[in-house]
């Protein structure tokens, strides 16, 4: 697969989007599961959701939005199988290509960094989700109640460095 298929394209128009707001309910399909479950090192996307309300800002838009799924992980100390929830919560901007960064201040981006590409008038709501999605999961995911004790080390004779350590204590270097 390569790394356009790990997306989730769900591309809406500008113009398609009515004055008063467009709401979507996404539901991802097996393939595009698949495929964000590959890139994120899961063992398993059995749900992924977005819920978008897209409103015309200035010549672009803002989306506001909440991605949830359901994960299969490995645990990271008992090696075991887990599964967790990811429920992530976004807002961006879409502006022109040409100038994201001035269309983000007039529509009142809350941070530059939430600007999105609106590509020859259409936003890709999908990779949006995607993107927040692929934040939210716990990259160290344990077994709720679980945690890592370090082995206890045993001092069995004279460590690796016992012969440096007697040059050291005469003055001497190796």
């Amino acid at each position: 697969m390569t790394a356009q298929q790990h997306r989730w394209h769900v591309p809406v128009r500008l113009e398609d989007v009515p004055v008063e707001g467009l709401h979507l309910d996404l539901v991802a399909d097996a393939e595009t599961r698949a495929g964000l479950a590959a890139l994120a090192d899961l063992r398993e996307l059995p749900r992924l959701e977005a819920s978008i309300d897209l409103m015309r800002q200035g010549g672009g838009l803002r989306a506001n939005g909440r991605v949830s799924a359901t994960v299969s992980q490995t645990c990271v100390v008992t090696l075991e199988p887990i599964e967790s929830l990811v429920d992530e919560t976004f807002e961006v901007v879409f502006a022109h290509d040409d100038s994201a960064a001035g269309a983000a201040a007039s529509v009142g981006a809350p941070d530059t960094d939430d600007v999105e590409s609106l590509r020859d008038g259409v936003a890709d709501i999908g990779a949006v989700a995607a993107e927040f999605f692929l934040l939210g999961i716990d990259r160290y995911p344990r077994k709720p109640g679980v945690e890592f004790t370090a082995p206890q080390e045993t001092a069995s004779g004279p460590g690796p460095f016992a012969a440096l350590a007697k040059f050291k204590s005469r003055g001497q270097t190796p």
